[in-house]
């Protein structure tokens, strides 16, 4: 990891003088050289670490979440840099550009980020030609389905996603839970969930006898009461989705944040979601009833963390903005860091540690000051 760390030391003052969408342009440009070297060899994931979930066998829990690799061009980059899986997206059916810019804004004191990207996207017809040209090379792929701004049936977009994808997806991601993207929330409401997930279950089904059966999970909002947690929940279950995402990035503002740009509409994500995303994720994990496993994300920037989201109810975690703004190094460190918990704590496995606090992350016995 010596050379990840050099990396990082030189370019991370560059970087972050930059525009944030414009340090994450040359972020990808590097990531497209660094896929073009020789890979040196790597040590395995250390066995306690890996995770069977959704049907897939996966080396390590960590995975990159959606966002950052939103037109699939680092795949390979990503997963050499340690992690156990990726999380492409999230991709529309149209090319589009998203919101107008400025629209992404780094919050140093925080550790956060806050955007209103709105879905930029390459479209399907590019990303999947991407893909396609490393489909048979290893590593766990996601693909995160969005819907167009200007879509006059946004439950088509995501059909067509998986009719589109059914070929190099490992799994699905339903992304309803961006609140940069006007009226994508209200698929979240139990109704038009329902309908949702029907018609997206049936197109997975139908590519099924093609390409295999392929897991969708649904990513939910931090920002829901639990009433409409219950109602997402019981859909998901009645419908017999694979799994669920908790959580997307929030709306509020807590009374933490000290950076001017706290007051820029736009979803928040990095440190300052982790209690919030942590909470959200118990309460999920507690009324699921382990009918399907869960994706935690908010926060993760730490093994302590990424273990916190583990005894909370999480098979897998999931980060991004920390990889921003911990560099490259970081999979690694949270593996070693989450070999040394699992010794500590006496778990055989990771999966052994799955749930074990979640009565009291959705109580509030813990929160995040119990992780800092």
């Amino acid at each position: 990891m010596i050379h990840y760390r050099f990396l990082d030391a030189l370019a991370r003052p560059v970087l972050f003088r930059l525009d944030p969408e414009d340090a994450h342009e040359w972020a990808i440009r590097a990531l497209k050289v660094l896929q073009t070297l020789p890979r040196l060899p790597a040590p395995p994931d250390d066995p306690r670490l890996a995770v069977r979930a959704f049907g897939l066998d996966f080396p390590n829990p960590l995975g990159l979440a959606a966002g950052f690799d939103k037109n699939g061009e680092v795949v390979d980059a990503i997963l050499r840099l340690g992690f156990g899986f990726t999380e492409v997206g999230t991709i529309t059916p149209l090319a589009q550009a998203g919101n107008p810019r400025p629209r992404w804004f780094r919050l140093d004191r925080n550790q956060a980020e806050i955007n209103r990207l709105g879905f930029p996207s390459q479209g399907h017809t590019a990303v999947h030609a991407r893909l396609a040209l490393r489909a048979q090379k290893p590593g766990i792929v996601g693909i995160n389905l969005g819907a167009n701004s200007d879509s006059g049936d946004r439950p088509a977009d995501y059909v067509l996603g998986v009719e589109i994808f059914a070929d190099v997806a490992d799994y699905f991601t339903i992304n309803v839970s961006s609140p940069n993207t006007p009226g994508l929330l209200d698929l979240q409401k139990s109704r038009a969930l329902d309908d949702l997930l029907a018609r997206i279950l049936d197109a997975r089904d139908i590519a099924a006898k093609r390409f295999g059966r392929k897991p969708v999970l649904l990513k939910i909002a931090p920002d829901l009461t639990l009433a409409e947690l219950d109602e997402i929940i019981g859909c998901s279950r009645a419908r017999k989705i694979d799994g669920l995402i908790v959580s997307n990035t929030t709306i509020s503002r807590p009374a933490t944040l000290r950076d001017p740009s706290a007051i820029e509409p736009g979803g928040l994500s990095g440190r300052p979601l982790f209690s919030l995303s942590t909470h959200m994720l118990a309460q999920s994990y507690l009324r699921v009833e382990n009918q399907f496993p869960l994706i935690g994300v908010g926060g993760v920037d730490s093994a302590e963390t990424a273990f916190a989201k583990i005894e909370a109810g999480a098979s897998l975690v999931q980060l991004c903005t920390s990889f921003v703004f911990k560099g490259l190094a970081l999979a690694g460190d949270i593996k070693r860091g989450l070999v040394r918990l699992l010794a500590q704590n006496s778990y055989p496995r990771l999966a052994d540690a799955t749930g074990v606090a979640a009565a009291d992350w959705a109580s509030g016995k813990l929160n995040a000051d119990n992780f800092r």
